[in-house]
């Protein structure tokens, strides 16, 4: 009986799924990325449950929370605004100074390490207008500070391109001297400070005065916007990505873009706009002669048809500066060794998934073959899973390995968590701040966090 009731119950569900006159449509090619939809939002608790009242409400008890949360703020700028007037307050491990005197990231010393450097946000948002590191941006909002810890490990990067433009004397005449690395690729675990300290040192190489072409979201060059297979050069071109690319480089550059001549006047093959297709009559554009770098990256911003050709056409042209140093600095740099989001429509129905590598700006910018100085930071939000050792493009030694925590940074961390009230001052001890060091690991992320919760 059972049987005869289950065989009746699935022909009644084939005869609602399968519809006997389904032919299939016509195969249409989308050349744009799409976006996951939107979250629904929750319609508000009805007052006919309570959603008004405070007493027994999900709705009031969170408003409540909500409220408390926010007078909490409120009492903590209030008490830090009045700890400014107490300089007694700003001492680490031991009596030692929490900040450091230096005012520039280029006069910092091994002295300076394990101390924070101040910064002001809108100078921060001047030097680097492509946009800050969320994990810096985390840091200011929890701390209530402005405040970077100087690592040895930053230093350590930082002079090892200070060596490269201007070497020391004792460099050339010791053999001890450390290896200076032109490319270099920072990895390491999640949350110990590769990205902050990408965009310190390309904070540092602009007070030097070097031209720093910063992007601090690499991924964004394989995902989204739209994409075109350009039959010139048999990369898949995408213009709003690169013409993204070229307003980024030029927010902090332009005056000195002005200043460097165009030194190549290949023609600069031209593919499909951002939704508009092929330039009729056109597949090229000539560079007039005398141009400026300022006057290539403007043509690829009016240009949307130009746009992906430009940025190929930059990255050649960055080789051959040589009246100032050049710095290539990528992060989210391992989104490049995966699969973007784009695919290829094969048949009606299948599609092969792009690679990175196939795109024409990711194509231009990733290798590291070259004489030229660059910089490219993992980044473990992207999910991106763990690459080999051995990358194609990057030259063997370049992969470092940026350390977490150590025992004495996480000292000063936690003073400084201290100092901005972030712990309770009555509940500090050593003991548990080592506790909370040992159970993070060295984890930036997670000793932010849990400095509220030591008891």
């Amino acid at each position: 009986m059972w049987r005869r009731t289950l065989t009746a119950a699935v022909k009644a569900t084939r005869h609602h799924l399968i519809n006997p006159n389904f032919s299939p449509g016509i195969l249409t090619l989308r050349c744009y990325a799409a976006k996951p939809p939107k979250p629904k939002k929750k319609p508000p608790p009805s007052k006919a449950f309570g959603g008004d009242s405070g007493g027994g409400g999900g709705g009031g008890s969170g408003a409540a929370e909500e409220s408390a949360d926010v007078e909490g703020e409120k009492l903590r700028l209030r008490q830090l605004a009045e700890d400014e007037k107490d300089k007694t307050l700003d001492v680490g491990p031991n009596g030692t100074p929490l900040f450091t005197s230096t005012q520039s990231i280029s006069s910092l010393s091994r002295n300076d390490a394990c101390s924070y450097m101040r910064f002001e946000i809108e100078k921060l948002n001047a030097v680097l207008p492509e946009g800050l590191p969320e994990g810096m941006l985390k840091e200011f909002d929890d701390s209530k500070r402005c405040a970077l810890l100087v690592r040895r490990s930053f230093l350590d990067l930082r002079d090892n391109f200070r060596r490269i433009v201007d070497p020391p004397s004792w460099q050339t005449s010791s053999s001890k001297a450390p290896q200076v690395k032109k490319q270099i690729v920072l990895d390491g675990p999640r949350s110990c400070g590769k990205s902050i300290a990408l965009a310190m040192l390309v904070h540092w190489a602009r007070d030097e005065g070097w031209l720093v072409l910063y992007s601090p979201k690499g991924r964004e060059w394989t995902h989204g916007g739209f994409f075109y297979k350009n039959p010139q050069t048999g990369f898949w071109d995408t213009p709003l990505q690169a013409e993204n690319i070229l307003k980024d480089f030029l927010k902090f550059n332009e005056s000195r873009l002005q200043q460097l001549p165009c030194q190549v006047y290949d023609r600069i093959p031209l593919g499909q706009g951002a939704g508009v297709g092929f330039l009729k009559g056109a597949d090229s554009m000539a560079l007039p002669e005398g141009s400026t770098l300022f006057d290539l990256v403007q043509a690829g911003i009016t240009n949307t048809h130009a746009a992906v050709g430009v940025v190929v056409h930059l990255r050649k042209e960055l080789s051959l500066v040589k009246d100032i140093p050049v710095l290539l600095a990528i992060d989210q740099y391992n989104s490049w060794f995966t699969f973007s989001e784009y695919k290829e429509v094969m048949t009606p129905r299948s599609a092969r998934p792009i690679h990175a590598r196939e795109l024409a700006t990711v194509n231009a910018f990733r290798p590291m073959t070259h004489d030229d100085m660059m910089v490219g930071a993992f980044s473990h939000s992207t999910a991106v899973g763990k690459l080999r050792k051995d990358l194609p493009g990057v030259p063997d030694g370049a992969r470092v390995d940026f350390p977490r925590y150590s025992l004495d940074e996480a000292g000063v961390i936690c003073h400084y968590y201290l100092r901005q009230r972030l712990i309770r001052r009555e509940v500090f001890t050593e003991e548990k701040w080592k506790k909370m060091y040992y159970l993070s690991n060295g984890n930036g992320s997670e000793m932010r966090w849990l400095a509220p919760l030591m008891w």
